[in-house]
């Protein structure tokens, strides 16, 4: 069976920020498909050491395929890979502080994961609500979509996907229950509401969003505990004792939405400034004073990293 395509989004520049070095330790949070960890890998060298997380278990038998290719390709020229299958979240579980030079995070569905239609992620391919990217996991969108009441429905679809018509998107759905498929789903919420303009782009060829993508993002943030996991991920990274990351030692964050966004940017702002009535001295220099994005080549190239925005900082 042929891989699927996948382009790693902002490649050069995260391993650009991420500094990465010969022997160096460098932790790859969202595995995927390992498109980043491939190149990370090619400049540690042989006696440095890559950490990849991921608690999609298909996404990790792939990466470990690739992977597996490039040390075939490297030979003794390939660093030490660990593989742990478990979300970022339980990193201080496996990594003690102090022992990091770099750590990647590219948050957000996977272009894989949106291509799989039994996966139940996007609203193009007709599937189950699933949305789990943990299939151990035991809340589906499928039991969101139906269990959940419409006041916690809408305050859900307003939160987490920061759309203005989840009153009305809510109430459609209660009266349409039972729900069970990504195409239903999406034709609800269509009838509801329309296309709404993209703001990254401008002028005559500006395409709309399809009316159903915030529903469904609110939802697999919500199966996936997506913000909780970043917060628990940029506390163990930021803080100013016991990070996991050495002095000098680079933490660099891709996100795709206001919502991932906002709490990086904040938590970074946070740790650059310290608390001085806490005595609690700054903890990271930032690096990006605003986010990278993705250049006009990119952005035609792989039309995912239109949203993308890379931030980085540096242990003090």
């Amino acid at each position: 069976m042929a891989e699927p395509q996948h382009i790693p989004v902002l490649f050069e520049e995260s391993l650009e920020y991420l500094n990465v070095r010969p022997g160096g330790v460098i932790a790859d949070c969202t595995l995927g498909f390992a498109g980043h960890s491939a190149g990370i890998a090619r400049r540690l060298g042989p006696t440095g050491r890559l950490i990849g997380f991921d608690r999609d278990e298909a996404a990790m038998a792939r990466a470990k395929v690739r992977l597996g290719a490039l040390a075939d390709e490297l030979g003794d020229q390939m660093p030490t890979v660990e593989f742990v299958p478990r979300p970022f979240s339980e990193i201080a579980e496996v990594i003690a502080p102090g022992t990091l030079d770099g750590l990647l995070a590219d948050f957000g569905v996977s272009s894989m994961q949106l291509d799989e239609a039994h996966r139940g992620f996007s609203f193009r391919a007709d599937g189950p609500l699933d949305m789990r990217m943990d299939p151990r996991s035991e809340l589906t969108a499928e039991q969101v979509v139906n269990q959940a009441d419409e006041e916690d429905l809408a305050n859900l679809i307003y939160e987490f996907g920061e759309e203005r018509r989840s009153r009305r998107i809510a109430r459609a759905i209660v009266r349409a229950r039972p729900i069970r498929t990504t195409a239903e789903l999406a034709r609800i919420v269509s009838a509801e509401a329309p296309p709404i303009k993209n703001e990254r782009d401008s002028g005559k060829g500006s395409q709309k969003i399809h009316p159903a993508t915030r529903t469904f993002q609110a939802l697999r943030i919500r199966v996936n505990d997506e913000l909780g996991e970043i917060q628990t991920l940029l506390n163990v990274v930021t803080k100013s004792a016991g990070s996991l990351l050495k002095p000098g030692g680079r933490v660099v964050l891709i996100s795709f939405h206001s919502l991932e966004d906002r709490l990086v940017k904040d938590s970074f702002r946070e740790a650059s400034k310290g608390d001085m009535k806490l005595k609690k001295p700054a903890s990271l220099e930032i690096l990006t004073k605003k986010p990278v994005v993705a250049g006009e080549q990119e952005s035609l190239r792989n039309p995912r990293s239109r949203s993308a925005k890379l931030r980085a900082a540096q242990k003090i």
